[in-house]
């Protein structure tokens, strides 16, 4: 891990010569490819956790839904925490609760339990919205599209890999091994943030109130964020409602749905 570790002086040298680490970069697009890609581990295993747990297609068919309510909830409710606090404790905290919601869905003895751990990761893999924003700011004026480019590529990447991973996770070892797995990829990511991520200093001291108001007022002023929110939003409905109804629907072989992917 000391191998990416930042310390304030390194930092403000690479800044100096108009970069930041390469260790720093990667870190920042692996946290933000693990943190994502738990939103959408169930997705090919619905059917065989189902038949598992004894749960009903209809109560399986929950899962996903909180996972994604729970993200926009938690875009709606904590990503705008990022600007009155350090980011680098909002990352710090939301890995810990998204590890222990990974560890909590894989140890579930029903349907109940594994509801409400769906909630809770959809809420902490918002760590992502942290992490962009993080490398927006660390980089140095000339780099930062190609820094932000990078972490992003790591944040699809994670979408895209997400079933894959678990399809064949599940296959070989059962659908709690993946819920472990990713707990463990979260616990490393969190230890190597504490360890290579610098503070920062909140770019403002408005009370939470006023922060989530002030969403109001972008919606209201920008009419290209309005049209973006709601090109993404139908986009992420589509592609959850298709790959989730997927997995119920061809349960005989769930596993394979990821690598389809």
């Amino acid at each position: 891990m000391s191998s990416i570790q930042l310390t304030h002086d390194s930092r403000l040298a690479a800044a100096e010569r108009g970069r930041l680490p390469t260790s720093l970069v990667l870190l920042l697009a692996a946290s933000a490819g693990l943190s994502v890609a738990s939103l959408y581990y169930s997705q090919p295993m619905l059917g065989v956790l189902g038949a598992e747990i004894g749960a009903s297609a209809g109560a399986v068919g929950l899962l996903p839904t909180l996972t994604q309510l729970g993200y926009a909830l938690g875009i709606l409710l904590l990503a705008p925490l990022g600007d009155r606090f350090d980011r680098r404790r909002i990352i710090l905290i939301k890995a810990a609760v998204l590890c222990a919601a990974l560890l909590a869905a894989g140890a579930a003895p029903g349907i109940g339990l594994l509801l409400v751990a769906s909630l809770v990761i959809g809420l902490s893999a918002t760590m992502a919205q942290d992490i962009v924003p993080a490398a927006a700011t660390l980089a140095p004026d000339a780099h930062r599209g190609k820094v932000v480019g990078t972490v992003m590529t790591g944040l699809l990447l994670g979408i895209l890999l997400s079933r894959v991973l678990s399809g064949f996770v599940a296959e070989h070892y059962g659908w709690r091994a993946m819920f472990m797995l990713a707990a463990a990829s979260l616990a490393l990511t969190g230890v190597a943030a504490w360890r290579g991520l610098p503070r920062f200093r909140p770019s403002t001291q408005m009370p939470y109130g006023a922060l989530l108001a002030s969403l109001a007022a972008l919606w209201h002023q920008h009419g290209a964020l309005r049209r973006a929110t709601l090109a993404q939003g139908l986009l992420a409905i589509g592609f959850s409602a298709f790959w989730s109804t997927l997995a119920l629907l061809l349960h005989g072989a769930p596993f394979h749905l990821g690598s389809a992917a």
